[in-house]
């Protein structure tokens, strides 16, 4: 099979990034954003994914890191795309429910070419007070899935059956649900002649 890999830079004069990326790997990553919580997310989510992915990243910290968490989601989506290519072959959908602790992260991806994601959806009566980690918050991860999503032309779709105060617990299995969810839909299928679309094309 072709080998479905991609190289992807981008420099802002906020932002300094590079991605490259193996779908079908073994899950190596290098990960070195400035924000560690977010390079440990995205070692779960290439490990669990089986994607071998090294990113680089350099942005304004020192201001905030709202550029750099969205810049990296961007790059990440670019580079998915550009692996993907035409999307020939592949299952397209994947879908998969992730525990920790008292968390159940719902993760389900349609490789459509129709980017969307409207927020992570916690179903529950009661709110905790979630505290940020390290500064990060679901508001940036929520920008980091949107810019994602939109750049490779997913239909993500995140839910969580409850809360647990601590910001970790709650990431932890949504990004290992997206690295699973992710290898199904770029998975082949060696029944599939073409592409997954009865359009006969995925933007």
């Amino acid at each position: 099979m072709k080998k479905r890999s991609a190289v992807i830079k981008r420099k802002t004069k906020e932002t300094q990034i590079s991605v490259e990326l193996l779908i079908g790997g073994q899950g190596r990553s290098k990960i070195d954003t400035g924000i560690g919580i977010l390079d440990h997310m995205l070692e779960l989510f290439s490990f669990h994914g089986l994607f071998n992915l090294n990113i680089l990243a350099k942005g304004d910290l020192r201001v905030d890191i709202h550029h750099t968490n969205e810049d990296i989601g961007i790059v990440l989506g670019d580079a998915f795309k550009k692996a993907l290519g035409d999307k020939s072959g592949i299952k397209r959908f994947g879908s998969i429910s992730v525990p920790m602790e008292d968390v159940v992260a719902n993760v389900v991806v349609d490789i459509s070419g129709r980017g969307f994601f409207n927020g992570i959806k916690a179903v529950v009566s009661k709110l905790p007070k979630i505290q940020k980690d390290q500064g990060y918050s679901f508001e940036y991860a929520n920008h980091f899935f949107e810019a994602f999503a939109k750049r490779l032309g997913m239909n993500l779709d995140i839910s969580i059956s409850s809360l647990n105060s601590d910001l970790h617990t709650n990431l932890e299995p949504i990004f290992k649900g997206l690295g699973i969810a992710l290898d199904q839909a770029t998975g082949i299928d060696p029944r599939r002649k073409g592409i997954p679309s009865t359009k006969g094309v995925i933007d």
